[in-house]
């Protein structure tokens, strides 16, 4: 009878879309050694579905495929929202492991108030390894407590947001002189409203005289007749 459920794989398996899937392959096998279980290769060196075995668990990945599927890689959304855990036993080795083969530290390695050591990397694709091994064994109670002191500690260590400074008003002194810097702009535009007045009124003068001599002229014709 076939099994709904192939042998070996767990009800939820992770399935990582990479930009790079064959050389992701190469480097889970260095970082965490992973064991190909089954691969299937397209065509300009794609891989359209992979089934990796890292310890006991199972992690599926393929090529990311614009237009195709409905998922993208960190590389394409510039990030992820989800990280996978892996318990080892010895998670120094691994995590040292993990950053020669190319990782990068997203979260320090160091003893957590929950009873694990815990730290995270960023594998050279995007995606975010949790790796973790278990020390202790506690109560909830003093998770709890433990975990509200480490709270407690944090907000104490936390950078303070920066504060916004409100804009500096000018004083009405500095205003003033500033009023008392545009007059002569508006003084000299006056000016030289005044200076181009004459021309006008030499014109008018002008036009004045003239209509005079006309008339001085009909009245001598006027006299002689």
């Amino acid at each position: 009878m076939v099994q709904a459920i192939p042998e070996g794989v767990g009800n939820v398996v992770p399935y990582l879309c990479i930009r790079g899937a064959a050389k992701a392959i190469e480097y889970y096998k260095a970082a965490f050694g992973a064991e190909v279980m089954s691969k299937m290769p397209m065509g300009d060196n794609l891989i359209g579905h992979a089934d990796l075995r890292i310890g006991s668990a199972r992690v599926y990945l393929a090529d990311e495929m614009p237009g195709w599927g409905a998922v993208k890689s960190p590389t394409s959304l510039k990030g992820t929202s989800a990280n996978i855990h892996l318990w080892v036993e010895d998670c120094d080795a691994t995590f040292a492991r993990a950053l020669a083969a190319g990782a990068k530290v997203a979260m320090p390695l160091t003893d957590q108030f929950w009873g694990d050591r815990y730290g995270m990397v960023r594998d050279p694709f995007g995606h975010v390894w949790a790796i973790s091994s278990h020390k202790e064994d506690l109560t909830p109670e003093e998770t709890m407590r433990r975990g509200q002191e480490a709270m407690a500690q944090m907000a104490q260590t936390a950078p303070k947001p920066a504060v916004k400074r409100a804009p500096r008003v000018k004083k009405s002194g500095s205003a003033g002189k500033a009023g008392a810097e545009a007059k002569p702009a508006s003084g000299t535009a006056s000016a030289s409203a005044s200076k181009a007045k004459p021309g006008k009124s030499k014109k008018k003068k002008k036009e004045k005289k003239n209509k005079k001599s006309k008339k001085d002229k009909k009245r001598k014709k006027k006299s002689k007749r």
